[in-house]
């Protein structure tokens, strides 16, 4: 009889999406049910545990102190009963079933497209949900299991995280073309005009590699953080208006194709940034995520 007064997982699912999207209409369209649906579920679980979860107003939805707690104990719930699915994954085909693969946009575009084929063509049954979002969020996404692994560039901190370098990718000045002599070559980040440098925004960990790799302290203070994609960066450099730091990985997928932007490599200690993949320690799906670390290093 006790398990007549336990939350159901759809419920805690119902609270979650709440959370997430501050919204009953995006919630509800997120878990794919009516707004009444999902509005009911949450009062059921409310008078289930007999406490509000969810004060409501017309214009905002704002949970209490104890609807936070339980929010984050709902997440780890619905983590553990999904792993009672990927265990049985795991013992069955490798790289088959769901998985979720958050991905950071200095990488997505350029990677993505080169190991996705490769992936339709030798696992038919892996269904791979992708999501293009900073590294923070990727990080918070694995942690709270909306993803189930990510591929970003180290060095960051993703928490709790088992990791596996797939390879490095160096860094290059890419700056309009004749703007340095050609016997510049690789670039000292001592020649880097700060006033003219430009990089992603806040947000994107290319701009702290980028930085950590000039170990000059001054950029920092002196770049122009405005980009929101190296697309539109490139598009900047192209139009005179300064230079920029740009991965190998973006030049290899021809990102200056039809530019008139030159990059050399960037000298100093460390120019470079490792690509690698992660997913939570003790994973169940850990030979997945090895096995697919490996076709990802194959790719670049």
């Amino acid at each position: 009889m006790a398990n007549t007064y336990l939350p159901t997982l759809k419920q805690l699912q119902y609270l979650i999406a709440l959370r997430d999207h501050g919204h009953f209409g995006r919630a509800a369209d997120s878990c794919f049910v009516t707004q009444s649906t999902l509005s009911a579920g949450i009062r059921e679980l409310e008078t289930l545990i007999g406490v509000t979860l969810v004060e409501r107003t017309r214009r905002v939805v704002r949970f209490t102190p104890l609807g936070e707690q339980i929010v984050a104990k709902a997440r780890r719930v619905l983590r553990e009963a999904e792993e009672l699915g990927d265990m049985a994954r795991a013992a069955g085909r490798p790289l088959s079933g769901e998985m979720r693969m958050s991905v950071i946009p200095t990488i997505a575009p350029f990677l993505l497209p080169r190991v996705l084929p490769k992936l339709r063509t030798e696992y038919p049954d892996l269904k791979l949900f992708l999501r293009e979002e900073p590294s923070g969020a990727a990080c918070e996404s694995l942690q709270n299991g909306r993803a189930d692994c990510v591929l970003l560039a180290l060095p960051y901190s993703c928490g709790e995280v088992t990791t596996e370098a797939l390879f490095d990718d160096r860094l290059f000045l890419a700056f309009p073309a004749g703007e340095l002599p050609e016997a510049v070559q690789p670039v000292s980040p001592n020649d880097i005009d700060e006033t003219r440098l430009l990089l992603l925004e806040d947000g994107h960990c290319l701009k702290d590699h980028a930085l950590a790799a000039c170990n000059r302290p001054e950029l920092r203070a002196e770049a122009t953080m405005m980009g929101t994609s190296l697309h539109t960066i490139v598009q900047m450099v192209d139009n005179g208006l300064g230079v920029t730091m740009l991965p190998e990985i973006a030049l290899n997928a021809g990102i200056l194709d039809h530019t008139n932007i030159t990059a050399r490599p960037l000298g100093g200690d460390n120019p470079r940034r490792t690509i690698a993949l992660a997913w939570r320690r003790a994973s169940p799906r850990e030979r997945d995520f090895r096995l697919l670390a490996q076709i990802l290093s194959t790719v670049r």
